[in-house]
């Protein structure tokens, strides 16, 4: 990667989305447009197994009488943790660099107003709701898709996709850019392979064998070259709808397919997870900073379905 003396870095973007979704980050160093041939993996996108096998994950839901719980609400959700997402990337994310957040949800007259230094703005994005965060995890890769093929590619070379549902602690800043990045996920960085919760059905186009993984990626953190994010987001996308179209849903949904894809299309950067922490878990002897954290929330309260 070559720089101009002449070039400065701008149009950073960052795309938070709500009611439990994304964030993406993109920002451009280059004036001109690169163009990057992709070795994409094609494999297994069909398997030797007679039938398909349908798997449910739904399940109904009984409840005693006279339990006393808080009245849900449709009015709560995801965007309020948008505030502290915003202040803390303006107090740590690439600071410096000029960017654009871009908030994607279902209810845009409640993204909070939040001062912005300069260079650095806020788009907002309606999107469908959804009555299960299952689906609204498979969109995903089609959002992020379709909203690079429609405006991002114009505008920047990066892009991160960050969820919402957290906030940054210390700085975040170019060590972090790279081709293709991912995270490792701060549940399993002790695990081995076998214990990683892969997509364990061959009838899946997310499937991984026992005895294949490197790591387990977080499906909470997405970065890279536009060009490479938008290739990843394409195929996971399709491989979802080809196990959808046989009543099939990954383990993990989006995460099981970011998974496969990364085991064939090798990360050119990966970050530890003091990139991607849980605030319910405590600090470890191999974290020593953590820089961006997933809070604690009951999820019975901002998910449309537990």
């Amino acid at each position: 990667m070559r720089f101009s003396s002449n070039v400065k870095p701008y149009v950073l973007l960052v795309i938070a989305g709500i009611f439990l979704l994304l964030g993406y980050v993109y920002f451009n160093f280059f004036p001109e447009r690169l163009n990057r041939g992709i070795l994409i993996d094609e494999d297994q996108k069909s398997t030797s197994l007679s039938r398909r096998v349908f798997r449910s994950r739904v399940r109904n839901i009984v409840s005693p009488e006279k339990l006393l719980y808080n009245q849900p609400s449709v009015l709560v959700g995801y965007v309020r943790f948008l505030q502290d997402f915003l202040d803390t990337a303006e107090k740590h994310f690439m600071v410096g660099f000029n960017m654009r957040y871009y908030v994607f949800t279902d209810r845009p007259h409640d993204v909070p107003s939040v001062n912005l230094t300069q260079g650095r703005h806020l788009s907002v994005i309606q999107v469908p709701g959804s009555n299960r965060w299952q689906e609204i995890s498979a969109r995903r890769m089609e959002i992020i898709q379709t909203t690079i093929e429609r405006q991002i590619r114009r505008e920047a070379d990066y892009i991160f996709c960050l969820d919402v549902d957290s906030k940054f602690h210390a700085r975040w800043g170019s060590e972090s850019l790279g081709r293709l990045v991912a995270v490792i996920h701060p549940g399993y960085y002790e695990q081995t392979r076998d214990r990683f919760p892969y997509e364990r059905h061959p009838a899946s186009t997310a499937y991984i064998p026992t005895d294949e993984g490197d790591y387990y990626y977080g499906g909470a953190m997405i970065g890279g070259f536009v060009e490479d994010v938008y290739t990843l987001t394409k195929v996971c996308r399709t491989r979802f709808e080809e196990d959808a179209g046989n009543s099939i849903e990954a383990a993990w949904q989006e995460e099981s397919h970011l998974n496969r894809y990364l085991l064939y299309n090798k990360p050119s950067k990966v970050l530890s997870p003091e990139y991607l922490w849980q605030d319910f878990k405590a600090k470890t002897k191999e974290v020593k900073v953590i820089r961006f954290s997933g809070v604690i929330k009951n999820y019975a309260d901002v998910r449309p379905n537990v």
